[in-house]
């Protein structure tokens, strides 16, 4: 018998179905796509719609389902949750999104899924961390999306100051993906070379390049009401990475023993290797004192707020 590749996706809002459109457009390690929320007319609405697209891809079953469906599945994707509003930090969106992470991440469990999940619901490395305590699966087998977005962002922001194609541009957002995130300047380059040959990186431009990456999902909110496109490519590029267990490079939620100093507590945005067994590894990049401190910073924000909640 032929070993089908399979993945669960829940929560079919913006990000969910503009993930399961891309994942179909850029695997072909990919047999089944299972669809669950609690909306079920959009999900079958869905998965009739992305089911055409197999057509101009590559053949995989797409249907709506249910927790059990878990059972065989290789990835658990998980997108439900409440989403940020205007104004709102995603750390503001932890007590309601707790609850329902809960109820998701138990009957997964439940059906005897022995799979990895993929997490980008927010606050993403705080949820990515409470599913790996909800489930007691081993924390390679965990994983959130982390500054993979930031990062992109942050290509975007430094291709444009630069006037170069933004697939010469190799930099990181590292930290929570949120307010307390920051750029690892000092390792960045642009067409292999440092960054600094192409910027003045004074105080000031290392700021404003901050801002620019940090803002760009509220400006985004507050035109359009979400975001989704970014942040669904990042899934689909950790859903490929597993199914086709490539040793793809990705700054994501990724579980910390004892790298830059930090306990090993909590999942936070870092460089790691991500194939078809989790986190094969986590790449701990090199840092400035000042960069350090940043990254501890931003732990013990997180923490604060891991501290606070029900699931220890």
């Amino acid at each position: 018998m032929v070993r089908k590749n399979k993945v669960l996706l829940v929560g079919d809002g913006a990000v969910g179905s503009s993930f399961a459109f891309s994942l179909l457009q850029n695997t072909d390690f990919l047999d089944e796509l299972v669809i669950v929320d609690i909306k079920q007319d959009k999900i079958q609405g869905d998965a009739l719609d992305l089911e055409d697209v197999t057509s101009m891809s590559s053949p995989v079953d797409v249907h709506a389902g249910t927790y059990d469906d878990a059972s065989d599945a290789d990835i658990a994707v998980i997108t439900a949750g409440i989403p940020r509003k205007p104004g709102e930090s995603r750390l503001d969106l932890v007590a309601k999104n707790e609850k329902i992470l809960k109820s998701i991440v138990t009957p997964i469990v439940e059906s005897g899924f022995n799979g990895i999940f993929v997490v980008s619901s927010n606050p993403v490395d705080i949820l990515t961390t409470l599913t790996q305590r909800l489930s007691g699966f081993p924390r390679e087998k965990v994983i959130g999306t982390g500054t993979s977005l930031d990062s992109a962002r942050l290509h975007v922001v430094l291709a444009k100051a630069c006037h170069v194609p933004v697939n010469q541009v190799n930099a990181y957002v590292l930290g929570e993906h949120g307010d307390t995130s920051f750029v690892n300047f000092d390792e960045a380059l642009i067409d292999g070379k440092p960054l600094s040959d192409c910027l003045d990186l004074t105080d000031d431009v290392k700021a404003d390049i901050e801002t620019q990456v940090r803002k760009k999902g509220g400006k985004i909110i507050g035109l359009k009401g979400a975001t989704f496109y970014g942040v669904a490519r990042s899934l689909s590029q950790i859903c490929k990475a597993i199914l086709e267990n490539q040793d793809t490079v990705m700054p994501v939620s990724a579980p910390i023993n004892n790298h830059y100093g930090l306990s090993d507590e909590l999942y936070i945005g870092t460089p790691a290797i991500i194939n078809g067994s989790g986190i094969a590894g986590v790449i701990e990049t090199a840092l400035s004192h000042e960069e350090v401190a940043k990254m501890q910073h931003s732990a013990t924000k997180m923490q604060e707020v891991l501290d606070n909640l029900a699931v220890k």
